[in-house]
């Protein structure tokens, strides 16, 4: 499949104002967002519940976690689904059980019964919905312009680190309002809320699978090589994205400093949207793939900053460098899972990207915390393997995708 490269300039069909006048499409982008709350909430209300039982950090971070690991592997499993059989019945079975999940939690009592605990938060995490998956499978129903799509998308993918900004907020300030049970329960309520407003909505409700009717292999997207290539290189981004709470922490230990821990994240976060914004309010010649080679290497070099552990003000502006890098990144990985996956399995595909993503982050967390004082290099290293990855892709795969 091809496509005209884009002349470099003001994207008026694209606009935000012009994508978000669309029908439905504010409304899907609201509840994504506040159906995904829980993922950067449940984190936390774990580690609260735990630590207000007297819990080791050691068992409240391990269940959060098997958390993280859970909601990976569910994903593409649960897209798997709704490409067989709808959007409707999957998104409602799958957040009723991970609400129900998270409300039992603080009945099994985590410290007295540390594997009774376990299993629920295993529950909760696979049986998280694939709500993201579900609203990039809807844009080219709701988008049928490439342009205005790439513009939604943009804003898709800069406004998800809200979740990572705001959901920890959220947990935190409930907890200390009415209790760590409280925060599990406005968890549980954010997922129902969410998952309400994208099921009530009519493309949703009437998006038809078009894998029904077909046997499915048993690779599903990934069969196709340039999808296992994209996957591993994200993954790679997920590692750098995991890692950099761990270097946070430990600058913010190095520099006596400890808001650092919070405001390193979070600049990230900031550099995101800003860098997301940017890319979606313009037209930019050439393929998805170049866009992704480019965001890809920018998002790498973007880290070097912070290799000569920079005193703390310096370190939170290095933090937001690679975060403008990021969103552009996701928006042409996802643009290109669009164009890669075989008709009738893009929520499985789009699934499996965030996956990877969400693996790579939990392996990111775990390595940097091996490996530190090397952390700041290992953050830096991971990415450039991405690049490396998306560019072999890029060669491969170029001229289905170039005009």
């Amino acid at each position: 499949m091809s496509t005209t490269s884009a002349v470099c300039g003001p994207a008026q069909d694209s606009s935000y104002r012009a994508a978000l006048g669309s029908p439905h499409v504010a409304r899907l982008l609201a509840g994504t967002l506040v159906g995904r709350l829980p993922t950067g909430m449940a984190p936390i209300a774990i580690l609260l519940l735990v630590r207000a039982e007297h819990g080791s950090l050691a068992l409240a971070g391990l269940l959060g976690a098997l958390y993280g690991l859970a909601s990976a592997i569910g994903q593409p499993l649960l897209g798997r689904l709704v490409d067989r059989r709808g959007q409707t019945w999957v998104l409602i079975t799958s957040t009723v059980i991970a609400s129900t999940a998270f409300l039992l939690l603080p009945s099994t009592g985590p410290v007295p019964h540390p594997v009774l605990a376990a299993l629920t938060v295993l529950v909760a995490g696979l049986a998280t919905p694939p709500l993201e998956a579900g609203l990039r499978a809807l844009w080219p129903v709701l988008l049928p312009d490439p342009e205005r799509r790439r513009a939604a998308l943009a804003l898709d993918s800069s406004s998800q680190g809200l979740v990572f900004v705001a959901g920890p907020l959220l947990a935190t300030g409930v907890s200390a309002v009415i209790g760590p049970h409280g925060a599990l329960v406005a968890t549980a309520a954010a997922g129902l809320l969410g998952s309400g407003m994208i099921t009530s909505a009519a493309p949703s409700r009437t998006w038809l699978p078009s894998a029904a009717a077909k046997p499915m292999h048993w690779l599903g997207p990934l069969r196709v090589p340039g999808l296992r290539v994209l996957v591993a290189a994200l993954a790679g981004t997920g590692v750098a994205l995991g890692a950099m709470n761990v270097l946070a922490l430990s600058a913010a230990e190095r520099h006596h400093a400890g808001w650092l821990a919070g405001v390193m994240p979070a600049a990230l976060s900031v550099g995101s949207m800003l860098g997301g914004l940017a890319y979606g309010r313009r037209a930019w010649p050439g393929a998805p793939t170049r866009h992704l080679v480019a965001a890809s290497i920018g998002f790498a070099a973007g880290w070097m900053p912070l290799l000569p552990d920079p005193v703390p003000a310096i370190a939170v502006l290095g933090a937001v460098l690679p975060g403008t890098f990021l969103a552009p990144l996701l928006t042409a990985a996802f643009l290109t899972v669009g164009r890669l996956a075989p008709m009738g399995e893009s929520t499985e595909a789009f699934a499996w990207l965030i996956a990877c993503i969400g693996v790579g982050q939990a392996a990111g967390t775990a390595l940097a915390s091996l490996a530190s004082p090397a952390g700041p290099l290992l953050v830096a290293l991971v990415p450039l393997a991405g690049a490396c990855a998306a560019l072999w892709l890029l060669r491969r795969f170029d001229d289905r995708f170039s005009a």
